[in-house]
């Protein structure tokens, strides 16, 4: 059947309308300077997906200056013709995109690099920027009041960056969504070691200076990397079920407290392996170091990383989050419970482990302690807000929720439940919601009252 001429002109009007739309469609635009997170709107970077950072950083302890040159490979999940790594404060001095200088403009926290064409979607590129300057923590209410980030110690600098400074030391999308891979070299006066996530790929002197390479083949969030520099004394070995650690002790420390860090380390890696699932990293480990000022320790990749000597508590806490927030990350930050909730009932666990409390009993202690007029219970733990996202409700609230659901669906589904969320999102991200799913597939039961209640309501629950 042939068209009539009117009627193929107005294919062809279509067609070429078709082809226009298309063609706008398709052009080069400005990735987002944020990924959108509710409580860090500018955080991450839209655009592109980051695959993997190569790191080189220069540290004078005297001066505290720290000069560096991050090149990110990532693929365009857009046609690009500009995209935004995050920075803070630190100078910038050259950037190139494909090893081609490109233009960069600074806006805040945002460093918006133009290359010289546009990124087509899909494809691999790679975004080179040199910079220096001295770092500053960050400090406020968030995470305990304390400062946190790259902060400087007698000897060399501690760096802890939940949750949102990793980038006042690199430029990167700085958000839990976006994981990648890392190479980290660090270079350091003579004398002093750098420590930083995965394995150790070499390490020597030259000069006045100590270079040291580390290497993370698993992909990790921004602010689980460190390059922590200091005097310390290592011990390597395997855990008893063959897993290499590493442990980095402040000889200030050592003496200090009576817990043993390496024993502690291996013994809590190997049992939560049997519970968690397979240990996620090639290496576990910590870093032990003389910073009383922080307050706090941190589930850096790997090696979790001590502002001193901390208890055997802390240490089954943070290696737990190795399952729990670094190889399982939260999709957005609201959904923080899923790291500490789970770190905290770790704990709960390990008592069970150790003969010495029931996680029942446990459970119940720090629900009869807190009256129902307490502010414990006024914070939703779902969603617990920006400033209070650390509150002490998103640890132990967080923790009774999942005592609450062990007792609802038995000690079998529960442990079945525990290793099969690690492996569906091993290296991933996951929110709540993903683990209310997985929970009533697993238990083949409705579960929505439960986590209602415990999750998403305040007040103090009836028993």
């Amino acid at each position: 059947m042939a068209l009539s001429r009117s009627a193929r002109l107005g294919v062809v009007a279509t067609a070429a309308a078709s082809f226009f739309a298309v063609a706008a469609s398709s052009a080069p635009t400005p990735g987002a300077p944020g990924i959108g997170d509710s409580y860090f709107p500018q955080l991450g970077n839209g655009g592109f997906d980051a695959r993997h950072y190569d790191l080189s950083v220069a540290y004078d302890p005297a001066t505290d200056r720290l000069d560096g040159r991050t090149t990110l490979t990532a693929r365009a999940t857009q046609n690009l013709s500009s995209f935004d790594l995050d920075l803070q404060k630190l100078e910038v001095t050259r950037v190139e995109v494909d090893g081609r200088r490109a233009r960069f403009t600074r806006d805040g926290d945002e460093l918006r690099i133009t290359p010289r064409s546009p990124v087509r979607k899909g494809r691999t590129f790679t975004a080179t920027v040199t910079y220096g300057g001295v770092p500053e923590p960050l400090g406020g209410p968030i995470v305990f009041g304390s400062d946190y980030g790259w902060m400087k110690t007698d000897d060399g600098v501690f760096v802890a960056c939940e949750p949102n400074a990793a980038s006042t030391w690199f430029p990167s999308s700085d958000h839990p969504s976006d994981k990648a891979t890392y190479d980290i070299r660090i270079k350091a006066p003579k004398g002093l070691t750098g420590v930083s996530n995965g394995r150790l790929v070499s390490t020597y002197d030259k000069g006045a200076s100590t270079y040291t390479h580390w290497r993370e083949n698993r992909p990790m969030a921004t602010y689980l990397a460190t390059a922590t520099i200091g005097k310390f004394d290592v011990r390597t070995g395997k855990t008893p079920s063959g897993i290499p650690i590493y442990v980095a002790i402040d000889p200030v420390l050592k003496n200090s407290n009576s817990v043993d860090v390496y024993a502690v380390t291996a013994a809590a890696t190997d049992y939560w392996s049997q519970i968690f699932g397979p240990y996620p990293f090639e290496e576990t480990g910590a870093i032990v170091d003389d910073m009383p000022q922080a307050g706090f320790s941190l589930e850096v990749q790997s090696k979790p990383a001590y502002s001193a000597v901390r208890n055997e508590t802390t240490i089954v806490h943070e290696l737990a989050h190795q399952w729990f927030g670094d190889s399982v990350s939260v999709a957005k930050w609201k959904d923080i419970w899923l790291n500490e909730g789970f770190a905290t009932y770790a704990q709960w666990l390990w008592a069970e482990h150790q003969g010495t409390r029931s996680a029942h009993d446990s459970f119940l202690a720090g629900y009869n302690s807190r009256p129902a007029d307490s502010d414990f219970w006024k914070l939703e733990v779902a969603d617990p807000q920006h400033d209070t996202m650390f509150a002490s409700a998103v640890y132990q609230r967080g923790a009774m929720t999942l005592q609450a659901l062990r007792e609802r669906i038995g000690d079998k589904a529960f442990f079945k439940l525990l290793p099969a969320w690690t492996k569906l999102h091993r290296y991933g991200n996951a929110d709540t919601a993903d683990f209310i799913r997985l929970a009533e597939k697993v238990s083949g039961q409705q579960l929505d009252d439960l986590f209602q209640t415990w999750l998403f309501t305040t007040g103090k629950p009836a028993l």
